[in-house]
């Protein structure tokens, strides 16, 4: 996969206008060349230019010095030697006795339909310069040795919808940080974050946007740089080193991607060549309010075209196995954040037509040249059929973040046990629309910022109680259908708030509690991987079985779950800090019931209730279910069983005498023990 520079044909220019070019990357921005001597060759679109330059520190920032040449198509082209100029040298003839330096930085000098120059970085340049500095950089894509074949290769027949998927969500600025504060590398960081996963047992991190930003409060949401990997952690074949040595260790990479709207820096991508290039012409639609930022106008091609090629290029080049797509709701509907002064679709309504028609267009070029990969839309509204197929009217995505879900459980963990009695549907109406999507259920980075407070201080009560409840709810939270996510931190109990200027609380390790939470998140991420119940059939209610859903007086749910074979975990959650020496649920068949996992041991931090013999099942009546158990529910704690089903026992047939019947039990017992 070479990206030295090769003359695009007519087709491949007319497909970057029609939207359908995911190669657009390979037809603009900066690649090498060879031409008698190493050069570059320059390409950017600007249709409503009146003039177009290169300009950079090689020529002192002239803005008219290296004019570029327009095509039929509103691209703009020039070739260079991989060299700096003296004023007295014509660059056209490829012959420089007066050359110093190489050529390193660059931008284009646009002047626009109003006759007003402006600079703008590349919008395909493969890397910029690190922040505040704005310019763009040649950067040579080729030449990386990857090392996880093996890993690809597997990736092709991976099916995440019948796997586990529990992702560890995190933002490499602010994960560790180095001596005196500084960010580390991006070797660095693998050294660290590696071993680290692997003894959490996550099967895939997710990075908060790693593509180049301006501003580092931004978390990399407003992006500058599509197509460059940021450089305050090091140039682009860095990161690919660490996503390569991720996959040599068994972990899978999904990359945070925003292609919903970009930022107003003058260097990007508003008003690119002093007319609206990538935004919409109507403000209505052009600007987001909201976030004061520009939302991409999807009914030109060419925007389309750059978003679709940027995704590929980080699937293809970096061997991402995922795009989790940003703020999907505000490309669904004009009306996003804008109440009624917005501009409706040609049919009168609120959605976004050709913002529908993108992503279906994405997933399913994405699905057909990356078997494997994960695309997964970040949708807070009750928009229908986001990850159905796009021939049976979806939109295409394999998994959506179940918002619903976070946002209910989140205001029920917030109040304090006594009220929970009265919000006992939260817990409950999840599973009325479970199975509508493939789910993973989020505890993201927006919910720890902002004043929401972190997930341990969410909780109410004492600190014993803090923690304790904090555990039952990741323990709820694994075996609920769907694929999980956690943002750093909360597996160890963060208790401020994330801050993206500095590190996580890592002192806390050494002080109690904090262990023992960040032990209880180890042992249930394994048993979570190890237990095809939780994570094989998360898509029907073949997978789930409600066995206690209504005891609210109690604040206690029990359910089982169970994999293509038949084998079944229980789970039981107590959201109060009462304990209940005895306590029974109903169990569909008989068989035995003993406990493998409890939030409240005492290693974990708990009060160490626990049911410490097999409990065999009784023929008595409960919730509606024919067998049921006795067990002590610890307070505030989530408690996993396996369930060893057994035949039902023989019924008396209809017409004999029961006296018989036992006689003959009698007569067979006796034969046995003989």
């Amino acid at each position: 996969m070479t990206l030295r520079y090769q003359p695009p044909d007519e087709a491949h220019r007319q497909r970057f206008h029609q939207g359908t070019d995911r190669y657009a990357y390979r037809m603009f921005g900066a690649h090498p060349v060879w031409q008698d001597v190493d050069c570059w060759h320059f390409t950017v679109w600007a249709p409503n230019a009146q003039a177009v330059s290169l300009t950079g520190e090689f020529c002192f920032w002239d803005y008219e010095r290296y004019p570029m040449t327009k095509q039929h198509d509103g691209t703009w082209e020039i070739r260079l030697p991989d060299l700096y100029f003296t004023p007295e040298v014509d660059p056209a003839c490829f012959h420089y006795a007066g050359a110093e330096e190489k050529l390193r930085t660059y931008k284009y000098a646009i002047r626009g339909a109003d006759g007003q120059w402006t600079l703008k970085a590349d919008p395909f340049a493969f890397a910029s310069e690190l922040r505040p500095n704005t310019a763009s950089l040649l950067y040579d894509m080729d030449g990386y040795v990857w090392g996880d074949s093996e890993w690809m290769a597997a990736r092709k027949t991976f099916v995440p919808y019948t796997s586990p998927i529990n992702i560890y969500e995190l933002h490499l600025a602010s994960w560790r940080r180095g001596e005196n504060g500084q960010m580390l590398t991006y070797d660095e960081i693998a050294d660290q974050l590696i071993p680290y996963i692997e003894e959490m047992g996550y099967t895939h991190v997710e990075l908060l946007p790693v593509m180049e930003h301006p501003l580092d409060m931004s978390w990399g949401y407003q992006v500058t740089g599509y197509f460059a990997a940021t450089a305050r952690h090091g140039e682009p074949k860095g990161l690919m080193s660490l996503i390569d040595r991720m996959h040599q260790a068994g972990i899978g990479v999904i990359l945070d991607w925003v292609p919903a709207h970009f930022p107003r820096d003058e260097i990007g991508l508003r008003r690119f060549d002093g007319t609206p290039c990538y935004e919409h012409m109507d403000v209505r639609r052009a600007e987001m309010p909201q976030w004061g930022t520009m939302m991409f106008d999807y009914a030109r091609g060419e925007v389309c075209s750059f978003l679709l090629s940027n995704a590929c290029f980080w699937l293809e080049y970096f061997h991402a196995d995922g795009l989790r797509v940003d703020a999907v709701s505000s490309m669904l509907y004009h009306d996003f954040a804008r109440e009624d002064d917005y501009l409706p679709n040609h049919h009168g309504g609120r959605e976004n037509l050709e913002a529908i028609a993108f992503m279906q267009r994405l997933n399913t070029i994405v699905y057909r040249d990356f078997p494997g990969v994960m695309m997964i839309a970040e949708e807070s509204s009750a928009y229908p059929m986001v990850t159905h197929p796009v021939d049976k009217g979806g939109l295409g995505f394999g998994f959506k973040w179940n918002m619903g879900w976070m946002n209910d459980m989140l205001s029920y963990i917030k109040l304090d046990p006594v009220y929970r009695r009265w919000h006992h549907d939260k817990l409950t109406f999840s599973l009325f629309y479970a199975f509508n999507e493939n789910f993973i259920l989020p505890f993201s980075h927006d919910e720890v910022v902002h004043g929401k407070h972190s997930m341990l201080d969410k909780q109410p009560g004492d600190l014993w109680q803090k923690f304790a409840g904090l555990r039952a709810l990741y323990g709820y939270t694994m075996a609920h259908p769907g694929k999980k996510l956690l943002f750093m931190g909360g597996e160890f109990g963060q208790f401020i708030e994330w801050k993206f200027d500095g590190q996580l609380d890592w002192f806390l390790m050494v002080y109690e509690r904090h262990p023992d939470l960040c032990r209880c998140v180890r042992v249930l991420n394994h048993f979570y991987r190890e237990h095809a119940a939780f994570w094989q059939i998360d898509g029907s209610w073949d997978g789930f079985l409600w066995l206690t859903p209504d005891d609210k007086e109690r604040s206690i749910v029990v359910f089982m779950r169970m994999d293509l074979q038949g084998e079944a975990v229980i789970c039981m959650t107590n959201f109060t800090s009462a304990f209940y020496p005895v306590f029974r649920f109903g169990l569909p068949g008989p068989g035995t019931v003993t406990e493998c996992f409890n939030t409240d041991l005492k290693e974990y931090g708990g009060s160490n209730q626990y049911n410490a013999q097999p409990l065999k099942a009784q023929e008595e009546l409960c919730n509606g279910l024919p067998w049921s158990v006795q067990v002590c529910v610890p307070p505030l704690a989530t408690v996993y069983f396996y369930y060893q089903r057994k035949p039902e026992p023989a019924k008396t047939k209809p017409g004999s005498s029961g006296l018989a019947q036992g006689v003959k039990d009698k007569e067979e017992s006796t034969d046995a023990t003989t």
